[in-house]
């Protein structure tokens, strides 16, 4: 039987709103390059970044929390304009922290 894997931790937030500021400027920079730029990444990488703030704030530090609070969170943003969803939104944030905090993203390690 295979052993769950242990949760990942982010540091606890100093600066969240500057965490968020970053986070805005990656997921922006990440969904222009993974289909073609669109007016609409802008206000997916905001409201992405306003949630992940608003956790962080409230002390959150579980990454597998701030994912599933993004992609509930993000299922009322309106993505008819966007090849996206909440689920692609949420599981690039998490890679964008995992690779901001050094962590391999590919199986577990």
């Amino acid at each position: 039987m295979s052993e769950p894997l242990p949760p990942i931790t982010l540091p606890p937030a100093t600066a969240p709103q500057q965490e968020g500021q970053w986070l805005q400027a990656a997921l922006h920079n990440w969904l222009d390059r993974e289909f073609i730029p669109e007016p609409v990444n802008a206000e997916i990488a905001r409201r992405a970044s306003q949630i992940f703030v608003r956790h962080r704030m409230e002390g959150e530090t579980d990454l597998g929390e701030l994912t599933i609070a993004i992609v509930m969170e993000m299922a009322a943003f309106d993505f008819s304009q966007s090849f996206y969803g909440e689920f692609a939104v949420a599981n690039a944030v998490s890679d964008l922290l995992l690779d901001s905090l050094g962590i391999e993203r590919c199986c577990g390690q």
